[in-house]
């Protein structure tokens, strides 16, 4: 048997006499009481028969088993002294089991240098403390200098920690006795009741039940079908609560998702984290939410960002941006607020929406709702807008506008109390103002044109008009150019119903009805006052013309929300207060006035195109200067 190497200096020889003085104590201890005893008579007959000597057995001494640092021999069925080899150490075999305070060691045989209180075991090798702590492994090297052990395997096998229902194995396994500690610097696993984790290096406190692994570290959760994985370089594991820190860059992967991060804890179990230091989550849907700090409920799908919040859909090709947000993928529903921000990019050009909080939500019928509120502002190259609250229902796919909404696109302005743009592919093919609307078009210097009316509806070809209908009080200003490009009249015309058709935003026809005045005023002879309609205002101090203005509040924006609306109005108390009441429906060109029909304006339901255009009076024709 070939001996461990030993520090020379843990290992104290004894004088030869000291020695031999205790080897022939324990021989005498040993002997049999027929050779201790004095010499018996002879007998009469026969001489006794000669009895053969025991074999030499360690004597126990009685001692404090519990003082710091020391280490005991317990039991052993044989000791050996070699002086040829050494007369530092003892030789035990057999049964061999040493104490140091309330820890016990076992072994087949061992080298024990009691000067030092160290000792090299082989075989069997196993380490027990109480009836929850046990270490195994086929050579064992105790240094009573720092109380390390360290445990090796032969090939093919492991030495192990086993600790209730965790387990540790290694090539060579070292458990510091004086901090309680458990360590592997060549690679090992540990196992508990939810995780597999395995490292290059691994650090275990049985007190604690803390463990701290380092180098190619990896997670795996082997429960029935679940599919966790782990992947870093650096982790905190406590097998008692199942909850990883983290340390360092790490990637979490299971069947729901990913989760990317630096700096947080993830609870196994129950799969909640706590993220910090700027940390993803990815979820089923291929939906990122990102934060400076994340909450994210693996099981519930929802999640919430604290600071810089950045949700991406790759499917819709949207981002949500805010301080503050959420995402449940569930319902897949979604909220930013502060600084909150929505891009659409499905397009060639990408939309900007802002507000003061943005949500999106999907009702039991599958239809997705999206909402903005407070001072929204929007920017696309093709059109620009504002308003005090909007709405997006995928289901009709008409964006409701509420309160003092307004639309730029060109050199034209439309505002009202209320506008519903019907979109297709992301772009608008109708608009509707069904409670007061006014489209303005600069023309030059203090020069509009001006439409306004009860109710509006306005159908689109791209972005020209191809088709306007004007259901009441229908109120038309009109600067002609003259030959010379000059402007030196204008048109003021006012009726009930207008109905036009235009190709590529030029008047095919227009007919008015049932009764319809005009009149022309050259410039010279009108007020400035005269220049526009009772309800005209030109907002383009308001208008957003980069994407970054979208944040801007400009001035008087705050006011104009917050004042009346155009005839008064009650501002609805929720986004879906007006619902697909009315159809109205766009009359005939008949010589008859079609009224409209009675109740609330709706929204929604924008009618077809009429398919035939009966018989029509004669289209109104502004005045001449003649």
């Amino acid at each position: 048997m070939n001996k461990p190497q030993c520090d020379p200096s843990l290992r104290n020889r004894r004088p030869l006499r000291r020695l031999l003085a205790a080897l022939g104590a324990v021989a005498l201890l040993t002997l049999p009481p027929a050779l201790a005893a004095p010499p018996a008579p002879k007998a009469a007959k026969s001489p006794a028969p000669a009895k053969k000597e025991a074999p030499l057995k360690p004597v126990i001494p009685s001692a404090n088993r519990h003082q710091p640092g020391k280490v005991f021999l317990e039991h052993a069925d044989m000791l050996e002294l070699d002086e040829m080899r050494s007369r530092d150490y003892q030789i035990l075999r057999g049964s061999v089991v040493f104490r140091k305070d309330n820890m016990f060691m076992y072994c087949d045989s061992a080298y024990f240098y009691e000067a030092s209180n160290s000792l090299d075991a082989f075989g069997n090798v196993r380490m027990e403390q109480g009836d929850t702590l046990f270490v195994y492994g086929d050579e064992l090297n105790y240094n009573g200098l720092d109380e390390m052990a360290r445990l090796f395997a032969n090939p093919g096998k492991k030495a192990r920690l086993v600790n209730r229902d965790v387990k540790i194995e290694s090539d060579r396994f070292d458990y510091d006795l004086a901090r309680n500690v458990g360590s592997y610097d060549l690679g090992g696993k540990l196992s508990d009741r939810q995780n597999t984790l395995t490292s290059l290096e691994g650090y275990y406190y049985p007190a604690t039940k803390d463990a701290y692994f380092y180098k190619d570290v990896r997670l795996f959760g082997p429960r029935g079908n679940d599919t966790l994985r782990m992947f870093t370089d650096s982790l905190k594991y406590n097998t008692g609560t199942h909850i990883a820190e983290l340390l360092c860059s790490t990637r979490i992967i299971n069947r729901d998702g990913e989760i990317n991060s630096s700096s947080g804890f993830y609870n196994t179990q129950s799969g909640i984290a706590d993220l910090f230091s700027r940390s993803t989550v990815v979820t089923r849907r291929g939906n990122t939410l990102t934060g400076d700090t994340l909450f994210y409920d693996r099981q519930k799908g929802y999640g919430e960002a604290f600071g810089n919040m950045v949700l991406t859909d790759s499917v819709r090709q949207s981002t949500l941006i805010g301080d503050y947000g959420y995402y449940c993928e569930l319902n897949d529903s979604a909220m930013a607020t502060g600084n909150a921000l929505a891009m659409e990019y499905s397009r060639r050009d990408t939309l900007w929406l802002h507000g003061d909080t943005i949500r999106a939500f999907r009702f039991p019928d599958s239809t997705t709702v999206t909402n903005a509120y407070g001072g929204v502002r929007f920017f696309r190259k093709d059109i620009q807008g504002m308003c005090d609250s909007l709405s997006f229902r995928e289901r009709d796919s008409i964006l409701r506008m509420y309160r003092h909404p307004m639309i730029w696109s060109g050199a034209r302005q439309i505002h009202g109390n209320l506008i519903a743009v019907h979109l297709n592919d992301s772009t608008a093919d109708w608009v509707r103002l069904p409670d007061f609307g006014m489209m303005v078009e600069h023309i030059a210097e203090d020069c509009y044109d001006q439409l306004s009316g009860s109710d509006m509806s306005v159908w689109l070809n791209d972005t020209t008009v191809r088709r306007l209908f004007i259901d009441g009080n229908v109120q038309i200003i009109t600067f002609p150019m003259e030959r010379d490009s000059s402007y030196n009249k204008f048109t003021f015309v006012e009726t009930s119903y207008l109905d036009g058709l235009f190709t590529g935003n030029q008047v095919d026809s227009i007919v008015m009805w049932p009764e319809t005045s005009g009149k022309v005023t050259p410039l010279y002879l009108a007020k400035r006052s005269s220049y526009f309609l009772p309800n005209f205002q030109w907002y383009q101090q308001m208008r957003p013309l980069a994407p970054d203005e979208v944040f801007d509040t400009p001035e008087g924006m705050t006011e104009l929300l917050r004042s009346p609306e155009v005839g008064g109005k009650r501002r609805p108390t929720a986004m879906t207060e007006i619902e697909d009441r009315l159809t109205p429906k766009v009359p005939d060109r008949g010589p008859e006035p079609v009224s409209p029909p009675p109740g609330d304006p709706s929204l929604v339901g924008l009618p077809p195109e009429p398919t035939a255009v009966t018989e029509s009076p004669e289209p109104v024709k502004p005045p001449t200067d003649q």
